[in-house]
């Protein structure tokens, strides 16, 4: 096997080294920022600087993947960095006499190449390699003409040869391979296999919503409008291992027909399984081959201003007379067509209304935007379409609305999960189920409706009956008795409506106040500094051991104890991670300066916090809520201006007042004062936000209503 080192000096002996800075190591290690620092401090084999740029230290990229493949430190896998490595000098080699669409073409020819013969192509005649091609290819259908391309092939040739073959040691499949070529493919400059493509989430979502994995073995499966071959290479991936089935696609483009064929050749889909054409008609296929048995389609992106509605749902229609009796679709279109309010009566709302009269469609699905990364401000809608029997038609539809969730994995898990469910109850529904991201609406409430948009305007009624909506009036009654019960303890302590009196009056000229910052506060010994740690986001839960105390905590924008991690995780993954003690002080400067004082400890403070800890032996000894008060006044008058990257004075500089034993205690408790009335409101306000929110989502979903408010006119019955 060559290494990352010696493929790196054969391939480009005369490049430049790849510079990276500390920022690239991280995303290269999968670490956070601070980490390559870190790094670069403590271990002295390390990789120097090569250079400087900006006044920041620039890496030799050969030398830091050999350091991190060679320690094992960072979170990503060896082969994702020899491939990193590969993928980054074919994209140097990319030249005007070696286009992007060459380069890409001759390397994903060579990993067929090497797939197909199962033996290393590096080291040979390029000759021979054209001749093997020539073998395996006579019609020149899929891979020699991009091998006849490639210009200056006595030098060039080798070269992408070795990268073919690092590539395929560095994955565990030449298909695997093959997929990291392409999805370099805007790197590498191939904006045209990218430019429509949709993300590679949504990709594999729309492989999961189209039910792949359950239909028997020798299905036809089919994908218009291929592109790059995303969708058909996600369908296989997630079809059942041997299942036999056919695929048959097709594009305008004959260059990405044949990337096709290639693509799917290296998984083992042979020409008697594998039909690729060009063009957008797919009769001639499908007279072949058989109707299909599933269909998965991304329509063609078309700008708002030239788009017709009814021209989009006319493709959609197109693809569903190819559709037999169990057959099903998944169509992913513009949401202003498939989903939004069209004009009542108009001729795309007609047509878009018999899609429900037929029974055909089954599921409807709002999607975020960013579901085409070329397309930002492109809002897409997939639906689920199957031709059922008339006499097996139940009149159902599914409706998901996730235009407001973020496009991740789990999410969309969900929602597959949902559909999957929903297919295999026949359309009907699942008593046993109800959809997380769905509703199930009679189709005849859409339809009766012209011009309407296909999203649900209410809960299912089966809904009501869902545990959070049942408690609904019982945690409302929580809360009105939690109020009462703050009320009744405030008295006790603090009277609300009496006036707070601080008793302050100007200081006397001839007693002037001594001053002092943190930095000294530190070398007289009467504070020790603590640093915060670095958690990692996704251990961070709203149901854990301990309260986490961050920048969003310190600054207002989380409430205190919403963010909370797993004791056994800390003690495991943090295992030199410190609480927090009560009385520290919790500091942060960014993204703006924050200080909170931690009155009951066993906390744990998240990076960049940090903590400053009173030394009970200091003398005079530091009350911590003085000094929070403190510094939060000194760091109002030295704020971050605009563009600056920090404020202009950092927290151990601050000038602060260095008050005497008396006037501190007399200080300290005017803001026991404050803070008890504060701390009374706080619990008060969030009981009555909670009362707020709990019950306009029941009077929003129509599960709550409202009776006799005594005292309030208008509200008897």
């Amino acid at each position: 096997m060559t290494s990352a080192r010696g493929a790196a000096a054969l391939v480009v002996p005369e490049e430049p080294a790849w510079r990276i800075t500390y920022t690239e190591i991280a995303s290269l290690a999968q670490v956070k920022r601070p980490v390559p620092t870190t790094w670069s401090r403590r271990h002295p084999d390390f990789p120097a600087p090569i250079a400087h740029e900006d006044g920041r230290p620039v890496f030799d990229a050969r030398a830091v993947v050999d350091w991190l493949t060679d320690t094992g430190r960072g979170n990503a896998d060896p082969r994702h960095l020899r491939a990193e490595l590969a993928l980054h000098t074919l994209a140097a080699w990319r030249t005007p006499t070696l286009p992007a669409s060459v380069l890409v073409g001759a390397l994903t020819a060579l990993l067929c190449v090497r797939q197909q013969y199962d033996a290393p192509v590096a080291g040979q005649d390029w000759d021979a390699l054209v001749a093997k091609a020539a073998e395996l290819d006579a019609e020149d259908q899929f891979l020699l003409a991009e091998l006849r391309a490639v210009a200056a092939p006595d030098t060039t040739g080798p070269t992408l040869a070795v990268l073919a073959d690092e590539l395929i040691e560095a994955a565990y499949t030449p298909a695997e391979a093959f997929d990291w070529v392409l999805e370099a493919r805007q790197r590498l400059g191939s904006h045209d296999l990218a430019v429509d493509q949709p993300a590679p989430v949504v990709v594999r979502a729309l492989a999961a919503l189209s039910g792949i994995d359950t239909l028997r073995e020798e299905s036809v499966v089919v994908t218009p409008h291929a592109r790059a071959g995303d969708l058909l290479a996600a369908l296989h991936d997630r079809a059942a291992e041997d299942s036999g089935h056919t695929y048959l696609a097709a594009d305008p483009d004959p260059a990405r027909v044949r990337l096709v064929r290639r693509r799917m050749l290296v998984r083992g889909v042979y020409e008697f399984n594998l039909d690729a054409v060009e063009g957008a008609d797919l009769s001639a296929s499908v007279d072949e081959w058989g109707y299909p048995d599933l269909l998965v389609c991304a329509l063609p992106y078309e700008a708002a201003e030239t788009r017709r509605p009814e021209a989009v749902l006319e493709q959609v229609q197109a693809l569903t007379d190819y559709l037999e009796a169990g057959s099903t679709a998944v169509v992913l279109g513009p949401a202003d067509v498939l989903v939004r309010p069209l004009r009542q009566h108009g001729e795309a709302d007609r047509l878009r209304r018999s899609f429900l009269g037929e029974g055909l469609l089954k599921a409807v699905v709002s999607l975020p935007d960013g579901a085409m990364p070329y397309r930002p401000g492109y809002r897409t809608a997939v639906w689920v379409l199957s031709r059922t029997p008339q006499e097996e038609r139940v009149g159902r539809v599914l409706l998901a609305d996730l235009s407001a969730r973020p496009l991740t994995q789990p999410v969309l898990d969900t929602l597959a999960e949902d559909i999957a469910i929903w297919r295999a109850s026949g359309w009907r529904g699942d008593r046993r189920h109800d959809p997380r991201h769905g509703v199930i609406v009679p189709a005849k409430e859409l339809d009766d409706h012209p011009g309407a948009a296909f999203t649900a305007s209410r809960r299912p009624y089966e809904a009501r009956y869902a545990r959070a909506v049942v408690e609904r009036p019982a945690r409302i009654s929580d809360l009105e008795q939690r109020l009462a019960d703050l009320q009744r303890q405030s008295r006790p302590h603090v009277d609300l409506r009496a006036a707070t009196r601080i008793q302050a009056v100007l200081r006397p000229e001839d007693q002037p106040v001594r001053r002092t910052t943190v930095r000294r506060l530190l070398e007289e010994r009467r504070l020790r500094r603590r640093p915060g740690h670095r958690i990692a986001p996704e251990h961070l839960t709203a149901d854990g051991h301990y309260a986490v105390l961050g920048p969003d905590e310190i600054l207002g924008t989380a409430r205190l104890g919403s963010r909370r991690i797993d004791r056994g995780l800390l003690l495991t993954a943090y295992e030199h991670a410190q609480f927090t003690e009560p009385g520290d002080v919790v500091v942060t400067t960014s993204p703006r300066f924050g200080v909170h004082v931690d009155t009951e400890g066993l906390s744990v403070v998240a990076a960049p916090a940090r903590i400053l800890r009173v030394r009970p032996d200091g003398d005079p000894r530091v009350r911590p809520r003085v000094l929070a008060a403190l510094l939060q006044a000194a760091a109002a008058e030295h704020t971050r201006t605009s563009g600056a990257v920090r404020a202009s004075r950092g927290i151990e500089d601050l000038d602060i007042p260095d008050l005497g034993r008396e006037e501190t205690e007399r200080y300290d408790a005017a803001l026991d004062e404050i803070e008890l009335r504060a701390t009374l409101l706080r619990e008060q306000s969030a009981a009555l936000d909670d009362l707020t929110r709990i019950t306009a989502a029941g009077l929003t979903d129509g599960t709550l209503t409202i009776q006799n408010l005594p005292g309030l006119p208008g509200t008897d019955d």
